[in-house]
């Protein structure tokens, strides 16, 4: 689907908050460049490495999932970054849109497989930025800093090609696999994330200390364990 965009791709929702004090303030700080790609390009590399890629800190409340959190946090996981990325290109009045896809997702923790029991993600996050005349696929997800510590290729975006994960890391090992496409939507749909999230890892959310361990647990120091790194 590549219908033009509509007067709500640039509009605020409850969780693309681009009107927050703190979301319009880094799109005004980042935001900048000649053009609307040069400015989409910026924004996309300032979401991706200000805010830490953490997926060990799950929270899928609907403030959990705000733009305005994981900025106020400095960290979050896909789907909270590509909401947030989202949010600073509305503000920087560039047309933002969420996609998603099931991904397999070969840099999982042996702590993140044992909580969710596959190293399926279902509904991984990224944004679709309106960009000379056609949507454009940006994934802020994995910060630069992580890619160089793990070896992994680090995911630019040009404002021409679409920007989504690599196969193979730096040193040739599967790194991400796509498995099924979930499609593009204006807002979050945050009910339907979580139920699917309920049904596909019945072991995990429903499971309060499970998701405590998870939290209170290092991501970083549990991949430089499990890479040698």
């Amino acid at each position: 689907m590549n219908a033009s965009p509509t007067p709500a791709h640039l509009a605020p929702t409850d969780a693309i908050d681009s009107t927050h004090a703190a979301v319009q303030a880094f799109a005004h700080e980042h935001a900048r460049g000649a053009d609307p790609r040069a400015r989409a390009v910026a924004l996309t590399h300032a979401v991706r490495d200000a805010i830490r890629y953490d997926p060990y800190q799950i929270d899928l409340s609907p403030q959990g999932m705000r733009a305005s959190t994981a900025l106020a946090q400095g960290y979050g996981w896909c789907v909270p970054k590509a909401v947030l990325l989202a949010a600073v290109a509305r503000a920087a009045d560039i047309p933002a849109r969420l996609g998603f896809a099931d991904v397999r997702n070969h840099l999982s923790t042996e702590r993140m497989r044992q909580t969710m029991q596959t190293d399926l993600f279902i509904w991984h996050g990224y944004t679709e930025l309106w960009i000379d005349g056609a949507w454009r696929k940006a994934t802020p997800a994995f910060n630069l800093s992580l890619c160089e510590k793990f070896g992994l290729l680090p995911l630019d975006f040009d404002g021409v090609h679409d920007s989504i994960y690599h196969p193979f890391d730096q040193r040739g090992n599967r790194h991400m696999e796509y498995v099924r496409e979930r499609g593009s939507f204006d807002d979050l749909p945050l009910d339907h994330l979580v139920a699917e999230f309920r049904r596909v890892y019945p072991a995990w959310l429903p499971d309060q200390a499970q998701q405590s361990r998870l939290h209170e647990a290092d991501f970083l120091s549990d991949v430089a364990r499990e890479t040698g790194r």
